[in-house]
């Protein structure tokens, strides 16, 4: 999913704004995690988080995105080698699955957006470490999101750590500045050089979502035109969280 790029310094109004956003986001993500189990079908996971969001007078943020043809659900779920973009339907969840479920909500004019891989039932020991890999990635990037800080060091950190235990970040699909669109500027790689790239500031909103994948970096699209798998059919994990830079250094949003 691709868009606007513009970069826009928020308020502390527009903060508070987002985090509201975020928060609707987070408790549809809540809902659909509680319904993971084998049997369950990726649809119903759909139906439960346009319900939370729908209740709280917000609308889906992925709904209707163009694209080969519009989006057509309310979240993205992509299971096992599957990275991101999924779409939900019949498919039934099996035991020893992993799931990555992304959301984007939209409340008083603004987006909150961010995702979670879990495990369906007994999962093994790799799944397991990769999910716990993957989470780690998001939360030292999160470190780095620091005024005066580069965009080069939030991506290096990510990569650093990502690679150091034997994993792989995608060099297709980036994080990305979030705000009044799902997509602004700047783009934030998973991957870089300390010290390099675009000074991040006060008031700058970022959607960080590390993507890794056991066997290759590389990626391809599915014949549905929109999810996106591992090249090599290896298992894959995503997740983000929308944040915010802040004097007080990070301040996630989609919680």
């Amino acid at each position: 999913m691709m868009g606007q790029r513009g970069i826009f310094i928020k308020n502390q109004q527009e903060i508070e704004s987002m985090r509201r956003a975020g928060h609707i986001n987070a408790l549809a993500l809540e809902a659909v995690r509680s319904l993971i189990q084998p049997g369950i079908t990726t649809a119903d996971l759909d139906a439960a988080a346009t319900e939370v969001i729908r209740k709280r007078d917000a609308k889906p943020a992925f709904l209707g995105v163009p694209g080969a043809y519009p989006y057509p659900a309310t979240i993205t779920v992509s299971v096992n080698d599957e990275m991101v973009h999924g779409i939900p339907g019949k498919r039934k969840l099996k035991d020893g699955d992993i799931i990555s479920v992304d959301c984007g909500t939209i409340f008083e004019g603004f987006v909150g957006d961010s995702a979670f891989t879990v495990g369906v039932g007994e999962i093994s020991s790799p799944a397991q470490r990769l999910i716990e890999v993957t989470e780690m990635a998001l939360s030292i990037g999160i470190d780095k999101l620091r005024a005066g800080n580069r965009i080069g060091d939030v991506g290096a950190a990510i990569q650093s750590y990502v690679e150091g235990e034997g994993f792989h970040l995608t060099r297709e699909y980036t994080g990305h500045g979030v705000g009044r669109s799902m997509w602004e500027g700047p783009q934030v790689p998973n991957y870089g050089f300390a010290g390099r790239g675009m000074v991040l500031r006060t008031g700058m909103t970022i959607a960080l979502e590390p993507m890794v994948l056991v066997g290759t970096p590389r990626t391809k699209v599915l014949p549905d035109q929109w999810t996106v798998a591992s090249a090599d059919g290896s298992l894959t994990a995503h997740f983000e969280h929308s944040v915010a830079i802040t004097n007080n250094g990070p301040l996630i949003l989609t919680v």
